[in-house]
């Protein structure tokens, strides 16, 4: 078992690391729309038969057919190196062709990307499949030519949200270069880091960017990459520089003459050419992406071309019901996983135009988001339950003064609690769309769990069934099944193979298998794919219905006294006070328990309410929906959390300033002063009694 701190010696032999206490109130459901249900893509229930266990792995062959293949696949699946599969085996395709070339003998003139910068005074680009092609085929021609790489090779890209961005993945895949993109918020120095751990050789990046109508100097982080790799063993000798505005730089940092060229003045050379798409292997590596984190070792996940080609294909069609006609907006991060599947690939092999969106969507208020989906058409609109919460704080009742039309609402990256949930549903969907709850990972590909949104009632705070071809199970620690209904959570697992799975970590097949297979595997010697079940490290409820409920990372889980409280589940229960708009719960030592809860809560814009009340209400919501076993030892009512750039809280700050310890590196902040009020808050609230209960902190929110 692994712990999460002093236990009594009884609590370690009576729990295990399986059992999270669960205490989730089952919400009702909610059927789709028949309008949606009357247009939807996956409408037949039919479907389920198509993609149902009895059918696997042959199921996957319907995601394979949206793709153009140069050379049809001969198999569908060979597991005969288990856990390291192969798909679509003997094909060969190109993911820049399924992206851009075949869609333009009928959509050649319609928008491939839209393109909002930050700057609210600045218009819309709209960028066609004819000049996506134009441009992805002179950024090809110049790394081919200029930058001498060919396929196999590895690129390194640390770029923002601009659409020069998806225009070098392509350009990558056109060659059948490996890219792997960094996220922009990161460091120089983690773009290096990785640059070392993949061989890339050639960084490309960017002059500037505009983030919360700030002007940011990005090319300055080229040289800590630089001098990062080369201290990894990697030598960067070209340095690409995307202008964010073609002729002129924004940048002040001095460009070293022979190592970094401004694009530029480079693709004059190559202006109109053509390159020919490189027929690539359906098990060829398109792309690495590095899990998030700026300590140790990067783990570099491998995807493939044709099986996360066609999983994410196949779920965009499926799951966000994407079509040629529609505008989507996925309000990610393209350095992040989300973006590459449903913000490039998916969409763009599906014919759709993707919105790009540069800067923070609360720039410069929380009505940006719905003054950019009206202006643009979107019809599916896609985000993390983190901008909910934050959308929801900062304007509650913006998205109704725009009389936005969605059709589908999308959210990814962690457990949406019911309260948020309802929100989106009833003010950005106006009760008229249908929301879909996606579960998946960076490792993953694509989304494993969720609504099929024309077929599925909708029920808020749960993911749902696996997605096509998807049959997720949940074990107990010793690999038994928890049948549904039975009320006992355990770790979800994935037990069978599917397209989108990554290959390997970079240069550690080893580390591969011992992170998401070894836990459940019986017989390291086996071939059998059944043998080898997928551990995603997330622990998770069943319910009678089939639905999933995430409960947080197995790591994430507070065990107090010897109850495993899972923090999504506190949090969710403090979002039942209306005044507060986030949420974060963290473990703090303590001598008798263990690890004990502390809350930290930020409220509405424009509350009130003094602090202390809405702790005492907080506690109040925690003992009804969970019990006193949860009962915080304190409440701090912040002004807001340490968020990094992408709009996830940083809990381990939390953790680390509630513990008295190291809070880790911030650099990936959006908001650092916050951690300095949040420390002087804290430092200034007296130590709570047995009398006075949790603590709070007195301070303005």
């Amino acid at each position: 078992m692994r712990g999460n701190g002093p236990e009594a010696p009884a609590a370690r032999t009576e729990i295990t690391e399986a059992e999270i206490a669960a205490h989730w109130k089952e919400e009702s459901l909610l059927p789709p729309p028949p309008e949606f249900v009357s247009q939807a893509n996956m409408r037949d229930p039919a479907a389920r038969e198509r993609f149902s266990r009895e059918r696997f792995p042959d199921c996957f062959r319907e995601y394979a057919d949206l793709l153009r293949w140069d050379r049809p696949f001969e198999r569908v699946l060979a597991s005969d190196r288990a856990p390291f599969y192969r798909w679509f085996v003997g094909g060969r395709l190109n993911a820049s062709t399924n992206c851009i070339d075949r869609h333009l003998p009928l959509h050649a003139d319609k928008p491939a990307i839209l393109f909002q910068p930050e700057p609210a005074e600045a218009p819309p680009v709209a960028i066609s499949y004819r000049e996506l092609h134009r441009r992805v085929n002179e950024m090809a021609a110049l790394l081919r030519d200029h930058c001498r790489l060919v396929a196999g090779d590895r690129v390194t890209i640390h770029m923002p949200m601009v659409p020069e961005l998806p225009i070098t993945m392509l350009a990558c895949a056109r060659l059948g270069l490996v890219h792997s993109v960094v996220f922009g918020g990161f460091s120089g120095e983690a773009a290096g880091r990785r640059a070392a751990d993949s061989g890339s050789r050639v960084l490309v990046t960017s002059d500037a960017f505009w983030r919360n109508g700030v002007l940011v100097d990005h090319f300055a982080q080229a040289e800590g990459a630089v001098v990062a790799a080369r201290e990894g063993g990697q030598e960067i000798d070209t340095v690409l520089i995307w202008s964010r505005e073609p002729g002129r730089s924004l940048s002040r940092t001095p460009e070293l003459p022979g190592r970094d060229t401004r694009i530029d003045d480079l693709l004059g050379r190559y202006s109109g050419r053509t390159v020919e798409p490189v027929a690539m292997d359906s098990e060829a590596p398109l792309f690495l992406m590095y899990t998030s984190g700026t300590t140790g070792r990067p783990k570099g996940c491998q995807h493939s071309t044709g099986g996360y080609l066609s999983y994410v294909a196949g779920t965009s069609r499926a799951i966000l019901d994407l079509r040629p006609e529609d505008v989507y907006w996925c309000m990610a991060d393209i350095g992040w996983i989300t973006g590459h599947s449903y913000i490039v690939y998916g969409p763009l092999a599906l014919g759709a135009a993707t919105v790009l969106y540069e800067g923070l969507p609360t720039f410069p208020d929380p009505g940006r988001p719905w003054r950019i989906a009206k202006q643009l058409g979107v019809g599916v609109f896609h985000t993390s339950p983190t901008a909910i919460r934050q959308l929801r704080r900062l304007g509650p009742e913006e998205p109704r003064k725009y009389g936005c039309r969605f059709r589908l609402l999308v959210t990814v990256g962690e457990p949406i609690e019911p309260e948020a949930w309802r929100w989106y549903y009833r003010e950005v969907g106006g009760g008229r769309a249908v929301v879909v709850d996606t579960w998946w990972q960076t490792e993953t590909g694509g989304i494993l769990c969720a609504t099929w949104p024309a077929l599925d009632a909708m029920k808020p705070g749960s993911t749902g069934p696996g997605a096509p071809g998807i049959h997720p199970v949940v074990l107990d620690e010793h690999g038994q099944e928890i049948p549904a209904g039975e009320g006992r959570a355990g770790n979800i697992c994935i037990p069978h193979p599917w397209p989108g799975l990554m290959q390997t970590i970079w240069g550690d097949p080893d580390r591969y298998v011992e992170q998401y297979f070894r836990k459940y595997n019986r017989d390291p010697a086996s071939k059998d794919w059944r043998a080898w079940p997928y551990f995603a490290g997330d622990g998770a409820l069943l319910a009678a219905d089939g639905y999933v409920r995430i409960l947080g990372r197995v790591d994430d889980v507070i065990n107090v006294a010897g109850h495993r409280l899972g923090a999504k589940e506190i949090e969710s229960a403090c979002l039942m006070v209306p005044e507060v708009a986030e949420a974060a719960v963290v473990p703090v030592a303590d001598e008798l328990k263990g690890r004990v809860p502390v809350v930290f809560v930020a409220l509405h814009h424009g509350v009130t309410e003094p602090p202390g009340e809405v702790a005492r209400r907080v506690v109040l919501a925690v003992e009804t929906a969970i019990g006193k076993i949860a009962r915080p030892k304190a409440v701090h009512v912040v002004p807001d959390m340490p968020k990094t750039r992408s709009g996830k809280i940083l809990r381990r700050v939390l953790a680390g300033i509630s513990n008295g310890s190291d809070t880790g590196d911030t650099s990936t902040l959006a908001n650092p002063e916050v951690v300095e009020r949040i420390v002087a808050q804290l430092q200034s609230t007296r130590p709570a009694t047995k009398e006075d209960g949790p603590q709070e902190t007195e301070g303005t929110p």
